[in-house]
């Protein structure tokens, strides 16, 4: 079983269609999304309509549910991450608007090895977070309670993975606004057999120029466009 995962697309469409054609390559059975589909970038509306054209399975993320709810707009992030989002509730459609508040908080996936648990931050809140840098025995516990051998989780905009004793932790990075100090779209694939499972960490290459340019043609903030171009966030 051959499996990707892609996580925090923010709304960056030249990122997501060079990761749709890099997965047409590698030829995978299934694509899971683990949410934050809009904010900060230019094109949240093209992003959900290319994740509906193409059936991927996803589930909602924080950013997601502060633009599709009211109740989670109420708590403001502020900064640069409230006034996009502010922005991104006037582009999308009201159908768009209701794909997103569709969105469940995750799923799992039955495989022969066990099972996959996914989610944006953790299971039920996709605003918390699971810390993948806790002691083992902390790790496995979360294992244990959610009855998984893998568990996929987004928002850090960092690709890693790790494993305990019992299972495998995998956080895919970011699609459109990656934080790991190279510039690309970060896709995770699970090769997944009855005994094992392969992780491979792939940066995927795009028009970051291009990309940066819509941020700053919309009148977004041009610390985006930064993080864009150089893939990380100045100090």
């Amino acid at each position: 079983m051959r499996l990707a995962f892609l996580s925090d697309i923010h709304g960056n469409i030249h990122a997501l269609s060079a990761v749709q054609r890099f997965l047409d390559e590698q030829k995978v059975e299934s694509v899971f999304i683990l949410g934050d589909l809009v904010g900060y970038g230019a094109s949240p509306g093209p992003v959900i309509d290319l994740v509906q054209r193409a059936g991927w399975v996803t589930a909602l993320g924080s950013s997601d549910a502060r633009a599709a709810f009211d109740f989670a707009a109420r708590g403001e992030r502020g900064g640069v991450a409230e006034q996009t989002l502010a922005w991104t509730r006037t582009m999308l459609t009201d159908e768009q608007m209701e794909f997103l508040r569709r969105l469940p908080a995750g799923g799992r996936i039955m495989t022969k090895m066990g099972r996959v648990r996914y989610f944006h931050g953790s299971p039920h809140d996709p605003d918390s977070r699971i810390d993948l840098m806790a002691d083992d025995r902390e790790l496995q516990g979360v294992l244990e309670n959610l009855g998984a051998k893998v568990v996929v989780c987004g928002g850090t905009h960092v690709p890693y993975f790790r494993k305990v004793d019992g299972g495998i932790f995998i956080d895919p990075g970011s699609v459109g606004l990656s934080l790991n100090h190279e510039p690309g779209a970060d896709v995770a694939l699970l090769e997944i057999t009855n005994k094992d499972v392969s992780v491979k960490l792939h940066k995927v290459p795009y028009d970051v120029h291009a990309a940066a340019f819509d941020i700053v043609a919309w009148n977004l903030p041009p610390v985006i466009a930064e993080v864009i171009r150089s893939g990380h966030m100045a100090s």
